[in-house]
Formats: structure tokens, C-alpha cells, sequence
């Protein structure tokens, strides 16, 4: 096909303002270019923005990433256990009084020295200001002596330590004077400026406990866009892009002195299921609802392999995954209509209907995880060709709307399953009835009492045998269904950046050990 000088140069015109526009759209990041008053700074540029810097409550976890907090502990990635950090140590004869012994050389950012009692009124903060934490910790008393914590907690709970590592449990100085726009922490930077919805500025805080960091300053950036994400590292506008666009992987990894890393992580993308909808309530409707997600194919052509099909919420990897009763075999469109036709519906005139009322279900997605929209129109592919009017409704923040809202039917949502190395943390937080990302609105009372048995046993064995036995119950009663384990991919300037790591539990981003090549 011919085309004239003319249309060639029009044509290279609109290619440079398309991507001029993506870039644009990600331009909360600042150069990365040094100079005399940055002498190392690396710019980053995240896939979630956030409104709030409070770390009690931030979903988006920035303070703790930004390397501005700490917890008391941290996961040991390599072992799944649990790690000093904050805290020295930690014990407990019965699982309910807790002794934790804090680091007497730690300092707050603004030169406070980190006590017993700064840590307690860190920790009830956090107390008062989520539901969630409360839900988690079931702390009844707290008491500060010097730089130790007494902790009583309201039941026996033997994973109460496990329970510190998250990132809402963050140690700061609850006597600063804006914590929402200026958190004062103990991590290896401090803020410096923050901008709502767009980046916040920290630098090196030199008095840091673990080591000062051999960088100067971070830019910190959102962009939910996962393509202008990619073409702002390519335009050497940042120097690490977290969860790049699939689809330019190739082209970044042909860039030289791009790298592009991934790695297994604790997370599952999976179909959360409103059992408070009518239809929904039916176990057959969400078996059919299941048997339509076609995991391999979705693996294949939406995440290119970087991911594996989930039959539960857990990695096969890990210590504590069931070996489930069935694997449900019985999948596609044709073993969706016959769960449908058990639960009273049939097709006329090609519509899935009940009682000449059609099957009509809203879907909910977020465009901040680029794969979750994909899986979303698929899903709506397939239920169309059996009759179901399936409504993908766009939401920004998934946590808020479906803990607000009950108009909807399902929704595509990606879920951190194991963060603190242990079974018990996605367990509690999505099927139990206090949970905080109980979004399926599931009070089922079998299930929740294998959750409180888990929740009192020590037995390493034994909570193996628990959470197989709470798992098998979500895959028996198709309370969520799992589709996949997604892979984190970050892609990054291998010609500048040193010690980066991909981590698994996608919380320890910015730390004191992360440099700029000579």
C-alpha cells in the first residue's frame, strides 16, 4: 500500500501527540535527571494513587512502600515467618498475654526518640481510627514500660504477632500535627511534600536506625494507567514503573537497559460474589457462575503467561494449601447452563431466564490492576453466549464502593492471600463475619467456626488442617471464585538502579538499601 511523504509526516505528527498525551497523563513523576542539589534520586512510579497519607488507614499502603513507616515486625519472605523490625522480640505462654520488647535506638523522623509509650499510642490510634485493625488485633489492654508492651488481647489468639506486619499497623508520632498530608514515621525517609492523588516527595532521613540511605530523595508517583506507566519508563521519565502493561513487555524488555522482573506473589485475582443479591444465593448460580471462567485461556492471552490458574485463594507453593476434595472439572458454557437449569432457569429465544424473568448481573472492575477489565469483558463474553446480560460497571476504589454499596452482582477483585506468611489473615478478613473485606457478605456460621478454632490454635499442624478445611468450605460453597495467581512485574533502569527487589508480599519497596549505579 502506498502512502505519500505527506501522510507519513501527518501520521508521525498524531503518533507523537498520542504520546505526548499517555505521558502527560502520568507526569505526577519528576525527571530523574541529577544535578547539583540531587545528587542520587530515583523516581518510581506506582499503579494505585491515594488521597491520604494516614497510614491507620491507607489501603494503598503508600507510607509503609514510600519507606516513611514501620511495624513492629516484618515478613521474612524467604522463610514465611515472621521478623523482628520495630520490635526486638516478642512472646507469649498462652497466646493471649503478649510481652514485645521494642528497639531502644529508634527515632521518629522529627528527632523523638520511639518509647513504649509512643508505640502505645500509635497502636490505639490505629485501634480507634479502623474497624479492620480492631477486627484483627483483638486487643483488649495495652500497657508501655519503658520500651516494653504488655498486650492483652480479648480472646487467646496465638497469630497475633503475624498480625503486626500489616501495614495499618505502621508505628508513627501520633502528637504530629497533620497525619492525614504529613505522617511522621521511623523508616529511612521522610516526607517532604505530597500532592493528593499525584506524588509525594520524601528524602533521606539521615538519622535513620538501620543506616542512612545512600539516596538523597525519592519521587514517589501514581498513575493508574498501565500504558502511560510503560511509555514513562521508556521516555526515561522514571526509573521504575511498578505493574508495566503487559502487552509492552516485549517491547521493554528489546529497550536497552530496561529490565524487566517478576516474581510469584501471595495474591489472587478472584470473583467476589454478593451473597446478599437474590440470585446469588443460589450455590447453583455461583457454580455456573464459576464453571463460565476459563482460567487457563485467561493466563494465555491476558497476563502472557506471567501468572498461574487459581483453584483456591492460596498458592499450591505454599506450606498451608489445601489439597482440595474436587477441582471442579466440570467447566465451560455448556456445565454453566446445566447448574443454571438445577437452579430453575432456561434459555428462550437465547435468553438465560427464571420465572420469565432474565438473568441480568452487574460486574464490578477497577482499572488500577490493567487485567482486572480484561478478565471482566471475558467473563461477559462467555455468560453472553448462554443467554446472561452481563453489566460491567467502572469503580475507582473497590474496597469503599463494595463495602458501601450492595447493587451489584459480582466483581472482579485482586486480593494479597497470604501477606503475613500465614493462612489466617485472608481467612479473617474475607469470610469472617467481622472481616474487613467480607464483601461477599458472607455469615456462614460452619465457616466461621473453623475460622475461631484456626484463630486459637498454636499447632502449626493443626492450623494446616484448619485452613484446608475453611478453604475446601469457600471451594465447596463457591463463596469467591479464584481465578487466578498473577505475577508482580516491575520493570525498571538496570543502568541506573541498584539493589532493587521484587518482594512477594508487595510491601517493602523503598528501603534504605535501594541505590543508583556510579
Amino acid at each position: 500500500m502506498f502512502t505519500s511523504n505527506r501522510n507519513k509526516s501527518v501520521l508521525a505528527l498524531i503518533s507523537l501527540l498520542v504520546c505526548i498525551s499517555l505521558l502527560s497523563a502520568c507526569g505526577h513523576a519528576e525527571p530523574s535527571r541529577e544535578d547539583a542539589s540531587v545528587r542520587k534520586h530515583i523516581s518510581f512510579l506506582y499503579n494505585f494513587s491515594t488521597s491520604s497519607l494516614d497510614p491507620h488507614v491507607d489501603s494503598s499502603y503508600v507510607p509503609l512502600r514510600a519507606g516513611i513507616t514501620e511495624t513492629l515486625v516484618r515478613l521474612d519472605e524467604d522463610n514465611l515467618t515472621v521478623a523482628p523490625w520495630l520490635a526486638e522480640s516478642w512472646e507469649s505462654p498462652d497466646g493471649q498475654h503478649w510481652t514485645i520488647r521494642l528497639r531502644d535506638d529508634v527515632t521518629f523522623q522529627n528527632g523523638k526518640s520511639m518509647t513504649g509509650e509512643a508505640v502505645k499510642a500509635s497502636l490505639e490510634r490505629a485501634l480507634k481510627e479502623s474497624a479492620a485493625i480492631r477486627n484483627a488485633l483483638k486487643i483488649d489492654t495495652i500497657v508501655a514500660d519503658g520500651h516494653t508492651l504488655k498486650i492483652t488481647t480479648a480472646q487467646p489468639f496465638p497469630e497475633f504477632a503475624s498480625e503486626l506486619v500489616n501495614p495499618n499497623v505502621s508505628i508513627i508520632d501520633v502528637t504530629a500535627p497533620d497525619i492525614v498530608n504529613h505522617p511522621v514515621g521511623t523508616g529511612p525517609f521522610k516526607l517532604k511534600a505530597f500532592t493528593p492523588g499525584s506524588k509525594l516527595e520524601v528524602e533521606r532521613y539521615d538519622e535513620y536506625w538501620d543506616g542512612a540511605s545512600p539516596l538523597d530523595s525519592v519521587t514517589f508517583a501514581f498513575n493508574e494507567d498501565a500504558n502511560a506507566r510503560s511509555l514513562a519508563l521508556k521516555s526515561g521519565q522514571v526509573d521504575i514503573v511498578y505493574r508495566p502493561e503487559v502487552e509492552s513487555l516485549q517491547s521493554l524488555d528489546a529497550v536497552e537497559g530496561i529490565k524487566v522482573e517478576s516474581t510469584a506473589t501471595f495474591r489472587v485475582h478472584q470473583l467476589t460474589m454478593n451473597m446478599e443479591r437474590e440470585s446469588m444465593k443460589d450455590l447453583n448460580v455461583r457454580r455456573a457462575m464459576d464453571a463460565l471462567i476459563d482460567r487457563q485461556e485467561i493466563v494465555d492471552t491476558i497476563l502472557i503467561g506471567y501468572g498461574e490458574p487459581a483453584i483456591g485463594p492460596f498458592l499450591p507453593s505454599l506450606p498451608f494449601a489445601p489439597k482440595y476434595e474436587d477441582s471442579r472439572l466440570e467447566n465451560g458454557p455448556e456445565a454453566a447452563a446445566q447448574y443454571l437449569k438445577k437452579a430453575g432457569y432456561t434459555i428462550q429465544n437465547g435468553i438465560m431466564q427464571k420465572n420469565g424473568k432474565p438473568l441480568q448481573l452487574t460486574l464490578l472492575t477497577y482499572s488500577a490492576r490493567a487485567d482486572l477489565p480484561l478478565i471482566a469483558q471475558v467473563f461477559q463474553s462467555d455468560a453472553k453466549r448462554i443467554g446472561i446480560d452481563v453489566q460491567i460497571q467502572q469503580i475507582d476504589t473497590p474496597e469503599e464502593y463494595m463495602a458501601t454499596n450492595r447493587d451489584w452482582d459480582l466483581a472482579t477483585y485482586s486480593n494479597l492471600t497470604a501477606p503475613r506468611g500465614d493462612a489466617g489473615y485472608y481467612l479473617n478478613a474475607t469470610y469472617h463475619p467481622t472481616g474487613a473485606l467480607n464483601f461477599s457478605g458472607a455469615y456462614e456460621e460452619e465457616l466461621t467456626a473453623i475460622i475461631d478454632e484456626l484463630n486459637r490454635t498454636v499447632e502449626p499442624g493443626q492450623r494446616a488442617v484448619l485452613a484446608e478445611k475453611a478453604a475446601n468450605y469457600v471451594h465447596r460453597n463457591v463463596v469467591n471464585s479464584f481465578v487466578l495467581h498473577p505475577s508482580t512485574i516491575v520493570a525498571y533502569n538496570e543502568n541506573k538502579i541498584a539493589n532493587w527487589v521484587t518482594t512477594r508480599s508487595e510491601y517493602y519497596m523503598m528501603t534504605n538499601k535501594l541505590d543508583v549505579k556510579k
